[in-house]
């Protein structure tokens, strides 16, 4: 992914769910989100509760979710990096907050790491398998309305918000904003904003 055609492509590849790209996401930046994480998780006492993968996995089941949904416009690797790095602070700090806040007891939760950070590891399947994340981009469109689909297929073939706005009617704005919105409904349906971003 040295020149921005291939990344376009690749970033094309992802919206679009191709199995292929995402285990390629997932290889090449997944150790980059867990060493963010390790280096911010300055309370020993959360390891106990959840570790990196935990979030990584939150952070890049958001990313899927999302990218499918033509929300980034991404043109290079360095953007990539920042947004997941973003997304994996913002996400461990909400973390964070939420376990100090409920004052847990770490020394309640089975040793098992079932208990471990509600709605992490859970029974929602890894983002790093093909599987699980074409079974997302599944049940993802099943809860939009046919006409956040449409936008959905208009962003994932490459067009712009003035573009879509001007096939669909509408402001550019207003376009983004709908999306925006419907992204936001189905992840909290499907449980993808378990670490809140």
């Amino acid at each position: 992914m040295s020149n921005s055609t291939t990344f376009a492509t690749f970033m094309r590849r992802i919206r679009s769910g191709d199995g292929s790209a995402a285990e390629e996401l997932v290889r090449h930046y997944e150790p980059i989100i867990r060493r963010e994480v390790r280096l911010r998780l300055e309370d020993r006492r959360l390891y106990r509760v959840f570790d990196s993968m935990d979030v990584c996995q939150s952070v890049l089941g958001s990313f899927f979710l999302r990218a499918a949904a033509g929300q980034y416009d991404l043109e290079r690797p360095e953007q990539l990096v920042k947004l997941l790095v973003t997304m994996a602070r913002n996400k461990l700090a909400s973390a964070a907050r939420d376990q100090h806040r409920q004052r847990r007891d770490q020394r309640r939760l089975a040793a098992d790491g079932e208990a471990r950070l509600a709605g992490v590891a859970d029974l929602r399947p890894g983002p790093d398998s093909a599987v699980a994340g074409q079974e997302l981009l599944r049940r993802f469109r099943e809860e939009l309305n046919d006409e956040e689909r449409q936008i959905v297929d208009l962003r994932g073939d490459g067009l712009n918000w003035s573009e879509i706005a001007a096939r669909l009617g509408g402001t550019p704005g207003a376009r983004r904003m709908q999306l925006t919105r419907a992204v936001e409904r189905v992840a909290r349906t499907l449980g993808v904003e378990s670490l809140t971003s």
